[in-house]
């Protein structure tokens, strides 16, 4: 025989109202009264018929999550998995489902975004990127349907609610720990320039060596696919000039790891030849060879925060609009070291 709301009522001596609110964890219960059912209901297997609150609620209590890239892109950087597992810890905590979505390009995921809203799909949907030009963005912007960037979005940032870093003032403090070990010939890999991360960290990049008085250099900067592949490709390019840099800021782990490989496949050292800091510290930051110095920009907790702000947002729709900017910290490992040139 199932359980019921009334056994699990009966069983911490409240009404089944109050149970149902507990469910729909209602602001109007104490948390003392919420744990008691929490308990009962864990002890008896009780668990809760999502459908049938949906269909008494209008809502699907589902959080749409559009990944930026095809899956067998998105699961080669470990950024994605990471920035899952805060959305999704943050999603059951609310009794929230998630649902993702991606396509090959842009137009194929924009019209899985426009299913999902359009067939009552899913309360809301989280951006995992931000774009120059962001179709996704303005459609969700101009339907008005709840939703959440992680990043800063390029256009009407004051009337959409993100969670990001400062990018800039991350890749400021990067290329500074450079300078300050008496690197002048600093290069720059990053994404791509459609993406507002890579704007971001790169005008970072450029204000710490004009603050420094070093000369900014086109050849210097590449920009390549947040991928092993790019980072590799990035580096053999900056290799072949006439004086190519002492040290590196890369935009990401992944490329960081790729970059590595060319260096090492071509005879140069790290960080004895060419000192390098990277971002996102994912955990293979530390097991790299040697361990990499990375920006930790607490990627957990970007998710969390994203999909706790989207639920605020669907279950009050006069929630006000955020800026979210989370912490983070340049983690020194043995990547870098004072240039000794001249």
């Amino acid at each position: 025989m199932s359980i019921t709301i009334k056994d699990v009522a009966k069983y911490a001596n409240v009404a089944p109202s109050t149970v149902s609110r507990v469910i729909a964890d209602s602001p109007r219960i104490s948390e003392e009264t919420k744990k008691r059912v929490r308990e009962a209901m864990k002890e008896l297997g009780y668990h809760p018929n999502l459908i049938a609150r949906s269909l008494a609620s209008k809502s699907t209590s589902v959080l749409g999550l559009v990944m930026p890239e095809s899956a067998d892109v998105i699961f080669q950087n470990p950024f994605f998995s990471n920035v899952l597992q805060g959305l999704s810890e943050s999603a059951h905590e609310k009794m929230y489902a998630l649902q993702m979505t991606t396509g090959k390009t842009e137009d194929e995921i924009l019209q899985e975004v426009e299913h999902m809203v359009q067939g009552g799909r899913v309360d809301g949907i989280v951006l995992l990127t931000s774009r120059v030009e962001d179709k996704l963005m303005n459609y969700l912007f101009k339907s008005k349907f709840p939703f959440v960037v992680i990043g800063k979005p390029f256009k009407n940032a004051e009337q959409i609610t993100h969670v990001d870093n400062d990018n800039f003032r991350a890749a400021k403090e990067a290329t500074k720990y450079l300078i300050k070990l008496k690197h002048e010939k600093i290069g720059f890999i990053g994404g791509s320039l459609n993406l507002v991360v890579t704007i971001d960290r790169l005008l970072g990049y450029e204000k710490a060596l004009r603050d420094a008085g070093i000369e900014l250099k086109d050849q210097y900067v590449v920009h390549e696919e947040f991928l092993q592949q790019g980072g590799s490709e990035a580096v053999a390019e900056l290799l072949k000039l006439d004086e190519p840099p002492t040290a590196l800021v890369v935009a990401d782990d992944v490329m960081a790891l790729g970059v590595m490989k060319r260096l090492d496949e071509f005879g140069v050292s790290v960080p004895e030849e060419i000192s390098i800091v990277s971002f996102n510290n994912v955990i293979f930051a530390e097991m790299a060879k040697p361990p990499l110095t990375s920006v930790d920009i607490n990627i957990f907790i970007l998710g969390y925060q994203a999909a706790k702000n989207l639920i605020l947002n669907i279950e009050n729709p006069k929630e006000p609009v955020k800026r979210i900017i989370i912490p983070h910290e340049l983690v020194i490992r043995s990547s870098c070291v004072e240039n000794n040139e001249g």
